[in-house]
Protein backbone atom coordinates (compact mmCIF):
# COMPACT_ATOMS: atom_id res chain seq x y z
CA UNK A 1 0.00 0.00 0.00
CA UNK A 2 1.07 3.57 -0.74
CA UNK A 3 -0.40 5.70 2.01
CA UNK A 4 0.15 9.47 1.98
CA UNK A 5 -1.25 12.09 4.32
CA UNK A 6 0.79 15.18 3.40
CA UNK A 7 1.42 17.58 0.55
CA UNK A 8 4.77 19.10 -0.31
CA UNK A 9 4.60 22.85 0.40
CA UNK A 10 7.49 25.27 0.88
CA UNK A 11 10.04 22.49 1.37
CA UNK A 12 7.99 20.66 4.02
CA UNK A 13 5.40 17.90 4.21
CA UNK A 14 2.09 19.40 5.34
CA UNK A 15 -1.25 17.78 6.09
CA UNK A 16 -4.17 19.57 4.39
CA UNK A 17 -6.40 21.43 6.80
CA UNK A 18 -9.53 19.71 5.54
CA UNK A 19 -8.18 16.22 6.12
CA UNK A 20 -9.82 14.83 2.98
CA UNK A 21 -8.23 11.86 1.23
CA UNK A 22 -8.71 10.02 -2.05
CA UNK A 23 -8.34 6.29 -2.64
CA UNK A 24 -6.01 5.18 -5.43
CA UNK A 25 -7.54 2.27 -7.37
CA UNK A 26 -5.65 -0.19 -9.56
CA UNK A 27 -7.09 -0.34 -13.10
CA UNK A 28 -5.85 -3.94 -13.30
CA UNK A 29 -7.29 -5.37 -10.09
CA UNK A 30 -9.93 -2.72 -9.29
CA UNK A 31 -8.64 -2.79 -5.71
CA UNK A 32 -7.34 0.04 -3.56
CA UNK A 33 -3.56 0.39 -3.71
CA UNK A 34 -3.11 3.56 -1.68
CA UNK A 35 -4.42 6.85 -0.38
CA UNK A 36 -3.46 10.42 -1.20
CA UNK A 37 -4.40 13.71 0.46
CA UNK A 38 -6.70 16.27 -1.13
CA UNK A 39 -5.71 19.92 -0.94
CA UNK A 40 -8.04 22.85 -0.47
CA UNK A 41 -7.87 26.46 -1.55
CA UNK A 42 -5.86 27.37 1.54
CA UNK A 43 -3.14 24.92 0.52
CA UNK A 44 -3.07 26.39 -3.00
CA UNK A 45 -2.72 29.85 -1.47
CA UNK A 46 0.17 28.62 0.67
CA UNK A 47 1.85 26.90 -2.30
CA UNK A 48 1.63 29.97 -4.54
CA UNK A 49 2.89 32.21 -1.74
CA UNK A 50 5.83 29.86 -1.12
CA UNK A 51 6.66 29.83 -4.83
CA UNK A 52 6.51 33.63 -4.90
CA UNK A 53 8.94 33.93 -2.00
CA UNK A 54 11.31 31.35 -3.46
CA UNK A 55 11.31 33.17 -6.81
CA UNK A 56 13.11 36.10 -5.18
CA UNK A 57 15.04 34.31 -2.43
CA UNK A 58 18.83 34.33 -2.77
CA UNK A 59 18.95 30.52 -2.43
CA UNK A 60 17.28 30.35 -5.87
CA UNK A 61 17.23 33.78 -7.51
CA UNK A 62 20.84 34.36 -6.50
CA UNK A 63 22.13 31.33 -8.40
CA UNK A 64 23.99 31.89 -11.64
CA UNK A 65 22.77 29.89 -14.67
CA UNK A 66 25.74 27.54 -14.19
CA UNK A 67 24.96 27.01 -10.49
CA UNK A 68 21.29 26.37 -11.21
CA UNK A 69 22.29 23.92 -13.93
CA UNK A 70 24.46 22.00 -11.47
CA UNK A 71 21.59 21.81 -8.98
CA UNK A 72 19.23 20.48 -11.64
CA UNK A 73 21.77 17.90 -12.80
CA UNK A 74 21.89 16.72 -9.18
CA UNK A 75 18.09 16.48 -9.24
CA UNK A 76 18.34 14.38 -12.42
CA UNK A 77 20.87 12.08 -10.73
CA UNK A 78 18.45 11.51 -7.85
CA UNK A 79 15.64 10.78 -10.32
CA UNK A 80 17.85 8.21 -12.02
CA UNK A 81 18.28 6.35 -8.72
CA UNK A 82 14.55 5.67 -8.37
CA UNK A 83 13.67 5.41 -12.07
CA UNK A 84 12.36 1.86 -11.71
CA UNK A 85 10.20 2.71 -8.72
CA UNK A 86 8.72 5.75 -10.44
CA UNK A 87 7.94 3.75 -13.57
CA UNK A 88 6.14 1.12 -11.50
CA UNK A 89 4.14 3.81 -9.72
CA UNK A 90 2.80 5.00 -13.06
CA UNK A 91 1.94 1.46 -14.12
CA UNK A 92 -0.03 0.55 -11.01
CA UNK A 93 -1.97 3.82 -11.18
CA UNK A 94 -2.92 4.12 -14.86
CA UNK A 95 -2.25 0.68 -16.35
CA UNK A 96 0.60 1.72 -18.64
CA UNK A 97 2.55 -1.39 -19.70
CA UNK A 98 5.78 -1.48 -17.70
CA UNK A 99 7.84 -1.85 -20.87
CA UNK A 100 6.62 1.62 -21.89
CA UNK A 101 6.74 3.10 -18.41
CA UNK A 102 10.37 2.06 -17.89
CA UNK A 103 11.44 4.18 -20.86
CA UNK A 104 8.91 7.01 -20.80
CA UNK A 105 8.23 7.47 -17.09
CA UNK A 106 11.44 6.16 -15.57
CA UNK A 107 14.26 7.21 -17.88
CA UNK A 108 12.39 9.93 -19.78
CA UNK A 109 12.21 12.56 -17.02
CA UNK A 110 15.91 12.06 -16.28
CA UNK A 111 16.99 12.79 -19.85
CA UNK A 112 14.65 15.76 -20.22
CA UNK A 113 15.87 17.35 -16.99
CA UNK A 114 19.50 16.81 -18.02
CA UNK A 115 18.82 18.42 -21.40
CA UNK A 116 17.20 21.55 -19.99
CA UNK A 117 19.75 21.81 -17.18
CA UNK A 118 22.49 22.07 -19.80
CA UNK A 119 20.44 24.39 -22.01
CA UNK A 120 19.72 26.68 -19.06
CA UNK A 121 23.43 27.01 -18.25
CA UNK A 122 23.86 29.47 -21.14
CA UNK A 123 24.35 33.17 -20.30
CA UNK A 124 21.15 35.00 -19.37
CA UNK A 125 22.00 38.19 -21.25
CA UNK A 126 23.79 39.45 -24.33
CA UNK A 127 24.89 42.82 -25.65
CA UNK A 128 23.84 44.03 -29.06
CA UNK A 129 25.39 47.05 -30.76
CA UNK A 130 22.74 49.47 -31.98
CA UNK A 131 22.80 49.91 -35.77
CA UNK A 132 22.62 53.71 -35.40
CA UNK A 133 25.85 53.67 -33.40
CA UNK A 134 24.29 55.22 -30.29
CA UNK A 135 25.49 52.78 -27.65
CA UNK A 136 24.44 49.19 -27.04
CA UNK A 137 21.43 47.28 -25.74
CA UNK A 138 21.61 44.56 -23.12
CA UNK A 139 18.98 41.90 -23.80
CA UNK A 140 18.16 39.84 -20.71
CA UNK A 141 16.28 36.56 -20.42
CA UNK A 142 14.46 36.53 -17.09
CA UNK A 143 12.20 33.90 -15.52
CA UNK A 144 8.54 34.49 -16.26
CA UNK A 145 7.71 33.93 -12.57
CA UNK A 146 5.52 31.50 -10.64
CA UNK A 147 4.26 28.73 -12.95
CA UNK A 148 1.13 26.65 -12.41
CA UNK A 149 1.63 23.21 -13.96
CA UNK A 150 -1.43 21.00 -14.46
CA UNK A 151 -0.77 17.55 -15.90
CA UNK A 152 -2.90 14.56 -17.00
CA UNK A 153 -2.83 10.91 -16.00
CA UNK A 154 -1.70 9.22 -19.22
CA UNK A 155 2.05 10.06 -19.08
CA UNK A 156 2.17 11.88 -15.75
CA UNK A 157 5.90 12.01 -15.01
CA UNK A 158 7.27 12.74 -18.45
CA UNK A 159 4.59 15.35 -19.19
CA UNK A 160 5.34 16.98 -15.84
CA UNK A 161 9.00 17.17 -16.82
CA UNK A 162 8.12 18.70 -20.23
CA UNK A 163 7.10 21.71 -18.13
CA UNK A 164 9.00 21.47 -14.86
CA UNK A 165 12.47 21.07 -16.40
CA UNK A 166 12.41 24.21 -18.60
CA UNK A 167 10.61 26.19 -15.89
CA UNK A 168 13.33 25.41 -13.34
CA UNK A 169 16.11 25.88 -15.91
CA UNK A 170 14.73 29.36 -16.62
CA UNK A 171 14.73 30.21 -12.90
CA UNK A 172 10.97 29.99 -12.37
CA UNK A 173 9.26 28.42 -9.37
CA UNK A 174 6.41 25.93 -9.67
CA UNK A 175 3.12 24.80 -8.19
CA UNK A 176 2.32 21.37 -9.63
CA UNK A 177 -1.18 19.87 -9.63
CA UNK A 178 -1.21 16.27 -10.82
CA UNK A 179 -4.28 14.37 -11.99
CA UNK A 180 -6.26 12.63 -9.20
CA UNK A 181 -5.62 9.29 -10.94
CA UNK A 182 -1.84 9.72 -10.79
CA UNK A 183 -0.82 11.49 -7.61
CA UNK A 184 1.51 8.88 -6.07
CA UNK A 185 4.24 9.58 -8.63
CA UNK A 186 3.94 13.35 -8.15
CA UNK A 187 4.53 13.00 -4.41
CA UNK A 188 7.53 10.77 -5.12
CA UNK A 189 8.84 13.43 -7.50
CA UNK A 190 8.58 15.98 -4.69
CA UNK A 191 10.43 13.66 -2.31
CA UNK A 192 13.18 13.24 -4.90
CA UNK A 193 13.47 17.01 -5.32
CA UNK A 194 13.79 17.34 -1.55
CA UNK A 195 16.59 14.76 -1.47
CA UNK A 196 18.32 16.62 -4.29
CA UNK A 197 18.40 19.80 -2.22
CA UNK A 198 16.02 21.92 -4.29
CA UNK A 199 15.43 25.11 -2.23
CA UNK A 200 12.18 25.40 -0.28
CA UNK A 201 9.28 26.73 -2.33
CA UNK A 202 10.84 26.10 -5.73
CA UNK A 203 8.60 23.06 -6.25
CA UNK A 204 5.25 22.69 -4.49
CA UNK A 205 2.69 19.91 -5.06
CA UNK A 206 -1.04 20.31 -4.44
CA UNK A 207 -3.54 17.53 -5.13
CA UNK A 208 -7.19 17.55 -6.06
CA UNK A 209 -9.70 17.64 -8.87
CA UNK A 210 -10.73 20.04 -11.61
CA UNK A 211 -12.12 22.63 -9.20
CA UNK A 212 -8.79 22.92 -7.42
CA UNK A 213 -7.02 23.17 -10.77
CA UNK A 214 -9.31 26.00 -11.83
CA UNK A 215 -8.58 27.85 -8.60
CA UNK A 216 -4.83 27.47 -9.17
CA UNK A 217 -4.98 28.57 -12.82
CA UNK A 218 -6.82 31.79 -11.90
CA UNK A 219 -4.73 32.53 -8.80
CA UNK A 220 -3.44 36.14 -8.76
CA UNK A 221 0.01 34.96 -7.64
CA UNK A 222 0.58 32.86 -10.78
CA UNK A 223 2.41 34.39 -13.76
CA UNK A 224 2.17 31.51 -16.28
CA UNK A 225 0.12 28.34 -16.78
CA UNK A 226 1.27 25.13 -18.49
CA UNK A 227 -1.39 22.50 -19.13
CA UNK A 228 -1.69 19.17 -20.90
CA UNK A 229 -5.15 17.63 -21.16
CA UNK A 230 -8.41 17.70 -23.04
CA UNK A 231 -9.31 20.40 -25.53
CA UNK A 232 -12.47 21.21 -23.56
CA UNK A 233 -10.47 21.91 -20.39
CA UNK A 234 -7.81 23.74 -22.41
CA UNK A 235 -10.40 26.14 -23.83
CA UNK A 236 -11.54 27.06 -20.31
CA UNK A 237 -7.96 27.61 -19.16
CA UNK A 238 -7.19 29.65 -22.26
CA UNK A 239 -10.19 31.89 -21.60
CA UNK A 240 -9.03 32.55 -18.04
CA UNK A 241 -5.46 33.28 -19.08
CA UNK A 242 -6.62 35.52 -21.91
CA UNK A 243 -8.71 37.60 -19.55
CA UNK A 244 -5.81 37.86 -17.11
CA UNK A 245 -3.25 38.52 -19.89
CA UNK A 246 -1.32 35.54 -18.52
CA UNK A 247 0.94 33.49 -20.83
CA UNK A 248 -0.18 29.91 -21.27
CA UNK A 249 1.05 26.74 -22.94
CA UNK A 250 -1.70 24.29 -23.90
CA UNK A 251 -0.97 20.80 -25.23
CA UNK A 252 -4.39 19.36 -25.98
CA UNK A 253 -6.15 16.58 -27.84
CA UNK A 254 -5.57 14.99 -31.20
CA UNK A 255 -7.08 12.85 -33.94
CA UNK A 256 -4.03 12.39 -36.09
CA UNK A 257 -3.85 10.67 -39.45
CA UNK A 258 -1.50 7.97 -40.71
CA UNK A 259 -1.26 8.37 -44.48
CA UNK A 260 -0.33 5.03 -46.05
CA UNK A 261 0.96 5.90 -49.52
CA UNK A 262 0.45 3.51 -52.41
CA UNK A 263 4.10 2.36 -52.36
CA UNK A 264 4.19 1.61 -48.61
CA UNK A 265 5.58 -1.71 -47.40
CA UNK A 266 2.80 -3.05 -45.20
CA UNK A 267 5.00 -5.17 -42.96
CA UNK A 268 7.09 -2.13 -42.04
CA UNK A 269 4.02 0.08 -41.78
CA UNK A 270 2.15 -2.23 -39.44
CA UNK A 271 5.20 -2.66 -37.23
CA UNK A 272 5.43 1.12 -36.90
CA UNK A 273 1.71 1.55 -36.27
CA UNK A 274 1.97 -0.66 -33.19
CA UNK A 275 3.49 2.30 -31.35
CA UNK A 276 2.41 5.30 -33.42
CA UNK A 277 -1.28 4.28 -33.27
CA UNK A 278 -1.73 2.13 -30.15
CA UNK A 279 0.92 3.26 -27.66
CA UNK A 280 -0.23 3.06 -24.03
CA UNK A 281 -3.46 1.28 -25.01
CA UNK A 282 -4.43 4.21 -27.21
CA UNK A 283 -4.24 6.68 -24.33
CA UNK A 284 -1.74 9.00 -26.03
CA UNK A 285 -2.61 12.40 -27.47
CA UNK A 286 -0.62 12.34 -30.71
CA UNK A 287 -1.51 8.85 -31.97
CA UNK A 288 -2.31 8.25 -35.63
CA UNK A 289 -5.73 6.71 -35.06
CA UNK A 290 -7.12 7.59 -38.50
CA UNK A 291 -5.37 5.33 -41.00
CA UNK A 292 -5.79 6.62 -44.54
CA UNK A 293 -5.32 3.90 -47.14
CA UNK A 294 -5.36 4.00 -50.96
CA UNK A 295 -8.76 2.72 -52.05
CA UNK A 296 -7.14 -0.04 -54.10
CA UNK A 297 -5.26 -1.24 -51.01
CA UNK A 298 -7.94 -0.55 -48.39
CA UNK A 299 -8.83 -4.17 -47.73
CA UNK A 300 -5.16 -5.17 -47.63
CA UNK A 301 -4.35 -2.41 -45.15
CA UNK A 302 -7.42 -3.23 -43.06
CA UNK A 303 -6.42 -6.89 -42.86
CA UNK A 304 -2.86 -6.03 -41.88
CA UNK A 305 -3.89 -3.55 -39.18
CA UNK A 306 -6.51 -5.98 -37.85
CA UNK A 307 -3.90 -8.70 -37.70
CA UNK A 308 -1.67 -6.41 -35.68
CA UNK A 309 -4.45 -5.57 -33.24
CA UNK A 310 -5.42 -9.19 -32.76
CA UNK A 311 -1.81 -10.29 -32.17
CA UNK A 312 -1.03 -7.83 -29.37
CA UNK A 313 -0.80 -9.26 -25.87
CA UNK A 314 -3.37 -7.88 -23.43
CA UNK A 315 -2.73 -8.42 -19.74
CA UNK A 316 -1.10 -7.48 -16.47
CA UNK A 317 0.63 -4.14 -17.09
CA UNK A 318 3.49 -5.11 -14.77
CA UNK A 319 4.34 -8.06 -17.04
CA UNK A 320 7.11 -7.02 -19.49
CA UNK A 321 5.45 -9.14 -22.19
CA UNK A 322 2.24 -7.09 -22.11
CA UNK A 323 1.55 -4.79 -25.06
CA UNK A 324 -1.82 -3.40 -23.94
CA UNK A 325 -2.89 -2.88 -20.34
CA UNK A 326 -6.20 -1.73 -18.92
CA UNK A 327 -7.69 1.69 -19.42
CA UNK A 328 -7.17 4.12 -16.58
CA UNK A 329 -10.70 3.93 -15.15
CA UNK A 330 -14.09 2.36 -15.56
CA UNK A 331 -15.38 5.74 -16.76
CA UNK A 332 -12.76 5.79 -19.51
CA UNK A 333 -13.66 2.25 -20.55
CA UNK A 334 -17.34 3.19 -20.75
CA UNK A 335 -16.46 6.14 -22.98
CA UNK A 336 -14.40 3.96 -25.32
CA UNK A 337 -17.13 1.29 -25.46
CA UNK A 338 -19.68 3.95 -26.42
CA UNK A 339 -17.56 4.79 -29.45
CA UNK A 340 -17.20 1.11 -30.32
CA UNK A 341 -20.99 0.78 -30.22
CA UNK A 342 -21.29 3.87 -32.40
CA UNK A 343 -18.93 2.32 -34.92
CA UNK A 344 -20.90 -0.90 -35.02
CA UNK A 345 -24.11 1.04 -35.67
CA UNK A 346 -22.55 3.26 -38.34
CA UNK A 347 -22.24 0.60 -41.01
CA UNK A 348 -18.45 0.51 -40.84
CA UNK A 349 -16.73 -2.87 -41.03
CA UNK A 350 -15.68 -4.23 -37.63
CA UNK A 351 -12.47 -6.07 -38.51
CA UNK A 352 -10.97 -6.71 -35.06
CA UNK A 353 -11.92 -6.45 -31.41
CA UNK A 354 -15.14 -4.77 -30.46
CA UNK A 355 -15.50 -6.22 -26.95
CA UNK A 356 -13.70 -7.01 -23.73
CA UNK A 357 -10.97 -9.62 -23.33
CA UNK A 358 -11.67 -12.71 -21.26
CA UNK A 359 -10.52 -11.37 -17.89
CA UNK A 360 -12.26 -11.53 -14.53
CA UNK A 361 -11.40 -8.00 -13.50
CA UNK A 362 -9.73 -4.83 -14.68
CA UNK A 363 -10.87 -2.07 -17.05
CA UNK A 364 -9.78 -3.78 -20.25
CA UNK A 365 -11.03 -3.47 -23.81
CA UNK A 366 -9.89 -5.26 -26.93
CA UNK A 367 -7.97 -3.26 -29.53
CA UNK A 368 -10.62 -2.50 -32.13
CA UNK A 369 -10.33 -1.75 -35.85
CA UNK A 370 -13.05 -0.44 -38.15
CA UNK A 371 -12.75 -0.31 -41.94
CA UNK A 372 -14.56 1.63 -44.64
CA UNK A 373 -15.01 4.56 -42.28
CA UNK A 374 -16.28 7.94 -43.48
CA UNK A 375 -13.94 10.76 -42.45
CA UNK A 376 -16.99 12.85 -41.53
CA UNK A 377 -18.27 10.35 -38.96
CA UNK A 378 -17.93 10.87 -35.21
CA UNK A 379 -15.72 7.79 -35.12
CA UNK A 380 -13.21 9.58 -37.31
CA UNK A 381 -13.56 13.12 -35.94
CA UNK A 382 -13.72 12.82 -32.15
CA UNK A 383 -10.84 11.90 -29.85
CA UNK A 384 -11.60 8.49 -28.32
CA UNK A 385 -8.46 8.04 -26.21
CA UNK A 386 -8.52 4.29 -26.34
CA UNK A 387 -7.39 1.45 -28.64
CA UNK A 388 -9.83 2.14 -31.48
CA UNK A 389 -8.52 2.62 -35.02
CA UNK A 390 -10.34 3.59 -38.21
CA UNK A 391 -9.22 2.76 -41.75
CA UNK A 392 -10.43 5.36 -44.27
CA UNK A 393 -10.09 4.93 -48.07
CA UNK A 394 -8.79 7.72 -50.30
CA UNK A 395 -8.22 8.33 -54.03
CA UNK A 396 -4.90 10.02 -54.75
CA UNK A 397 -2.39 11.87 -52.58
CA UNK A 398 -4.24 15.17 -52.80
CA UNK A 399 -7.36 13.62 -51.28
CA UNK A 400 -5.27 11.88 -48.62
CA UNK A 401 -3.80 15.22 -47.54
CA UNK A 402 -7.23 16.86 -47.66
CA UNK A 403 -8.69 14.11 -45.44
CA UNK A 404 -5.77 14.37 -43.01
CA UNK A 405 -6.32 18.12 -42.77
CA UNK A 406 -10.09 17.81 -42.50
CA UNK A 407 -9.98 17.67 -38.71
CA UNK A 408 -10.46 20.03 -35.81
CA UNK A 409 -7.11 18.81 -34.48
CA UNK A 410 -3.48 19.05 -35.59
CA UNK A 411 -1.06 17.47 -33.14
CA UNK A 412 0.68 14.46 -34.72
CA UNK A 413 0.52 12.30 -37.80
CA UNK A 414 2.58 9.87 -39.85
CA UNK A 415 3.43 9.16 -43.49
CA UNK A 416 4.27 5.60 -44.61
CA UNK A 417 6.21 5.12 -47.85
CA UNK A 418 9.31 3.52 -49.32
CA UNK A 419 10.30 6.92 -50.76
CA UNK A 420 11.43 9.14 -47.86
CA UNK A 421 11.66 12.29 -50.01
CA UNK A 422 8.11 11.71 -51.19
CA UNK A 423 7.05 11.21 -47.58
CA UNK A 424 8.74 14.46 -46.57
CA UNK A 425 6.90 16.34 -49.31
CA UNK A 426 3.55 14.98 -48.11
CA UNK A 427 4.44 15.68 -44.47
CA UNK A 428 5.04 19.36 -45.32
CA UNK A 429 1.44 19.59 -46.56
CA UNK A 430 -0.15 18.15 -43.41
CA UNK A 431 -1.56 20.77 -41.02
CA UNK A 432 -0.05 19.52 -37.79
CA UNK A 433 2.48 20.52 -35.17
CA UNK A 434 4.45 17.32 -35.80
CA UNK A 435 4.57 14.56 -38.41
CA UNK A 436 6.67 11.41 -38.61
CA UNK A 437 7.86 9.71 -41.79
CA UNK A 438 7.96 5.91 -41.38
CA UNK A 439 8.03 6.27 -37.60
CA UNK A 440 7.01 8.69 -34.86
CA UNK A 441 8.97 9.64 -31.77
CA UNK A 442 9.35 12.94 -29.96
CA UNK A 443 12.73 14.67 -30.02
CA UNK A 444 13.76 16.52 -26.84
CA UNK A 445 15.77 18.93 -28.99
CA UNK A 446 12.82 19.90 -31.22
CA UNK A 447 9.55 21.71 -30.44
CA UNK A 448 6.38 19.69 -29.85
CA UNK A 449 2.84 21.03 -29.80
CA UNK A 450 -0.32 21.39 -31.81
CA UNK A 451 -2.28 23.66 -34.13
CA UNK A 452 -6.02 24.27 -34.31
CA UNK A 453 -7.83 22.57 -31.39
CA UNK A 454 -4.66 20.70 -30.41
CA UNK A 455 -3.22 23.59 -28.48
CA UNK A 456 -1.18 26.75 -28.21
CA UNK A 457 2.58 27.00 -27.78
CA UNK A 458 5.43 24.51 -27.92
CA UNK A 459 7.29 22.29 -25.47
CA UNK A 460 10.77 20.72 -25.70
CA UNK A 461 13.78 22.11 -27.52
CA UNK A 462 15.12 25.65 -27.05
CA UNK A 463 11.60 26.82 -27.84
CA UNK A 464 10.36 24.99 -24.75
CA UNK A 465 12.83 26.87 -22.56
CA UNK A 466 11.92 30.22 -24.14
CA UNK A 467 8.30 29.67 -23.08
CA UNK A 468 9.38 30.19 -19.44
CA UNK A 469 11.49 33.27 -20.10
CA UNK A 470 10.56 36.90 -20.61
CA UNK A 471 12.80 39.37 -22.42
CA UNK A 472 14.01 42.71 -21.11
CA UNK A 473 15.95 45.27 -23.14
CA UNK A 474 18.23 47.68 -21.26
CA UNK A 475 19.36 50.56 -23.43
CA UNK A 476 22.86 51.96 -22.76
CA UNK A 477 23.98 55.27 -24.23
CA UNK A 478 27.55 54.05 -24.32
CA UNK A 479 29.48 50.80 -24.07
CA UNK A 480 30.74 49.76 -20.64
CA UNK A 481 33.39 47.25 -19.73
CA UNK A 482 32.24 43.67 -19.30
Amino acid sequence: MHEHESLYLDGAWVRPAGGATLAVISPDTEERIGTVPVAGESEVDAAVAAAGRALRAPEWAGLSPEQRSGLLLGFAAELEKNAGERAALTTIQNGMPISIATAAEGAGPVGILQYFAMLGAQPAEERRTRPDGRGVTVVRKEPVGVVAIVVPWNFPQVLTMFKLAPALAAGCTVVLKPSPETTLDALELAATAERAGLPAGVLNVVTGGADLGAYLVAHPGVQKVAFTGSTAAGRKIGEVCGRLLRPVTLELGGKSAAIVLDDADLATTVQGLATSSLLNTGQTCYLSTRILAPRARHDEVLAAVSGLASALTIGDPLDPATHLGPLVSDRQRQKVEQYVALGKDSGATLAAGGGRPDRDRGWYVQPTVFGGVDNGSRLAREEIFGPVLTVIPYDGVDEAVALANDSDYGLGGTIWTTDVEKGLDVARRVESGSVGVNFYDLDVNAPFGGVKASGVGRELGPEGLAAYQQLKSIYLGQEISA
